[in-house]
């Protein structure tokens, strides 16, 4: 996941940085006071670290950003060079070409503003924004990822005590299930099977849900589940296409993420009207799934109620799958879209 990190931690950073440079010369080299106080010192210094402070950024938001984002190192190790050798030409348009305008005196001598020397030498100079970027980068993806897990964990526990306050004993509610399933086999059998399907559908929120991952089989046989027993809720009445296309044997997938997709079109959709068809559509494709939806909405239908579960879902995704996810949700006139991809693991 991309790092957010406000540009003014950095300024912050860096003009602590100044202060301790500033004043770490001053007492080691004994400088006299109206040498640190000269404008030739003073602009010097700070167009030093300023040359440190752009490389930084440079490699904080687009070189770390790129490459430990994906996990690339010798890419990055690659980019090294690159950021050093950009330090040494900013380094050298802010002295040897803006404040020799302004002071008329240049930082390095003649023979050592030759290219190749000064480059070679700032190599070494431009080495601590690379470093410090580096930790930079890696502490706040720490500090970022360490927060994220907290958020997850709180959300979990509070999951878990909802479904504590709310569930019956599992055992209890799938023998009774069981009970009925057994009594109505032999007079109806439809019946029985729907309260089959039911124990399944229950069964699977019970038991696999609080799971960091599930089996994509699993997760596909309750979605369709879920449909066979909204088809016998709205009787002759659905209109709906579903369709799966790909083969899953051993993908996994994190829970409860295509349900709340499809539990949005049911619950928000008009699915009466044999001109409107509401679509659900399951692609598994190049070790990915796509999931789309497509629904005419009811008069009415409020479709900013669904902005919970779709930001705890997203925030789950990222977790789970980092920048290598997309879902999207397009409301146009009368009608509301989803598109939603992720990467399968085995």
């Amino acid at each position: 996941m991309k790092l957010k990190i406000p540009l003014y931690y950095h300024i912050v950073l860096f003009l602590g940085i100044f202060i301790i440079f500033y004043l770490w010369d001053i007492g080691v080299n004994n400088r006299e006071m109206n040498f640190v106080f000269s404008t030739m010192y003073f602009s010097f210094n700070v167009t030093f670290v300023l040359s440190v402070f752009i490389v930084y950024i440079l490699n904080f938001y687009t070189f770390c950003d790129w490459f430990f984002n994906k996990k690339k190192i010798v890419l990055y190790s690659l980019s090294i060079p690159l950021s050093l050798l950009i330090f040494a030409g900013v380094r050298y348009f802010l002295q040897e070409v803006i404040v020799f305008e302004i002071t008329g005196i240049h930082n390095y001598s003649e023979r050592s503003r030759e290219v190749t020397y000064y480059i070679r030498d700032n190599f070494f100079f431009g080495l601590p924004a690379i470093i410090l970027s580096v930790l930079s980068y890696l502490f706040w993806q720490f500090q970022n990822a360490y927060k994220q897990n907290q958020q997850l964990i709180l959300e979990n526990k509070k999951a878990e005590l909802q479904m504590l306050k709310s569930q019956v004993s599992p055992h209890f509610l799938f023998n009774t299930l069981n009970s009925f399933y057994s009594q109505l086999i032999l007079k109806e059998d439809k019946m029985a099977s729907d309260i089959l399907v039911l124990s399944d559908l229950l069964r699977y929120v019970i038991t696999e849900t609080d799971k960091e991952e599930v089996l994509l089989a699993k997760e596909i046989q309750f979605v369709e589940n879920y449909i066979h027993l909204q088809q016998k809720r709205f009787e002759d009445q659905l209109y709906l296409d579903f369709e799966i296309e790909g083969n899953y044997s051993n993908e996994k997938i994190i829970p409860s993420a295509l349900i709340h997709f499809v539990e949005n079109v049911f619950k928000h959709g008009k699915l009466n009207n044999p001109d409107e068809k509401a679509t659900i559509s399951i692609k598994i494709k190049d070790a990915f799934l796509e999931l789309s939806t497509f629904n005419y909405n009811v008069e009415g239908e409020n479709y900013s109620s669904t902005g919970i579960g779709f930001d705890n879902l997203t925030r789950r995704l990222e977790y789970a799958y980092q920048d290598h996810f997309t879902i999207k949700k397009t409301t146009e006139n009368n009608t509301f879209k989803t598109y939603f991809k992720i990467p399968l693991n085995k």
